[in-house]
């Protein structure tokens, strides 16, 4: 697709984008101009970003992990601080392991996984927004993955049970309470479910803790990311579940991950 270079247009775009609010106007007006393909197509991108919807929705990608993943309208798209959570999972995936990404979104952190792995991994992927799962099968496509519409476990193959190595589970974590103090990009444009985590953020991570210990195999890790705030309550839940877990921090990234392994 053709880059637009004229310094009058980017110019233009600029303004158009910090007049909106857009904090990183220059970074996002280049990402803009490199994706039209014509005039009416950027015309387009600038009024609906200036409008707030979100920019990865607007040029239909995001940059994670050195990947550019597809994202359509109304999925979560993939934070950068998220990518801790995608590295913590890939040291832990030896050859051949079984990987699941549960709550898997657009698909970004088991693409991630499999792209740095640096060999063959068995992976299963699964959400409970169609949307996601569509896009999940476009990010995935080409790394043998197996994905699933569903909630949850019960969207898995029961044969996966007990064989689970890297259970990667991203579940939503604001506190229901919080979701009106979100970005109007995440909180309007943005699947809810993909978002709420129930009064104190933890409800998900509550069922999957629950259930986690019957389809890890023994020495299986979950790893999930969580607030720093909200740390010592996920902690407990993954204790309380019967794993053994951890907690990791990342301040540049401002990401905290916590690990939690069946004995």
């Amino acid at each position: 697709m053709p880059v637009f270079s004229s310094a009058a247009l980017r110019s233009s775009v600029v303004s158009r984008l910090r007049a909106a609010g857009c904090v990183f106007a220059e970074d996002e007006a280049r990402i803009l101009l490199t994706a039209a393909a014509t005039p009416a197509d950027l015309a387009a991108m600038v009024r609906a970003r200036a409008e707030g919807r979100p920019l990865e929705h607007v040029v239909g990608w995001a940059e994670f992990a050195g990947l550019r993943i597809a994202v359509d309208p109304g999925v979560f798209v993939p934070r950068r601080r998220s990518e801790f959570l995608a590295a913590a999972a890939a040291r832990l995936t030896g050859p051949g392991a079984l990987v699941v990404d549960l709550c898997c979104g657009s698909g970004a952190l088991g693409a991630a996984v499999t792209a740095t792995a640096g060999h063959p991994v068995e992976l299963y992927a699964a959400d409970l927004d169609p949307a996601a799962v569509r896009c999940a099968r476009r990010n995935l496509a080409g790394t043998g993955a197996r994905i699933f519409e569903g909630d949850l476990f019960a969207a898995l193959p029961d044969a996966v049970r007990g064989r689970v190595g890297v259970l990667i589970a991203n579940v939503p974590y604001v506190p229901t309470g919080d979701l009106e103090l979100l970005p109007p990009e995440a909180r309007l444009h943005e699947a809810r479910p993909a978002l709420d985590g129930g009064a104190d953020g933890l409800d998900v991570l509550r069922r999957v803790a629950a259930e986690a210990p019957g389809w890890l195999a023994a020495g299986g890790s979950l790893l999930f990311e969580t607030s720093e705030r909200q740390a010592a309550g996920a902690l407990a839940v993954a204790l309380a579940a019967g794993l053994t877990a951890v907690v990791s921090r990342d301040e540049e990234l401002d990401a905290t991950v916590v690990t939690a392994t069946r004995p």
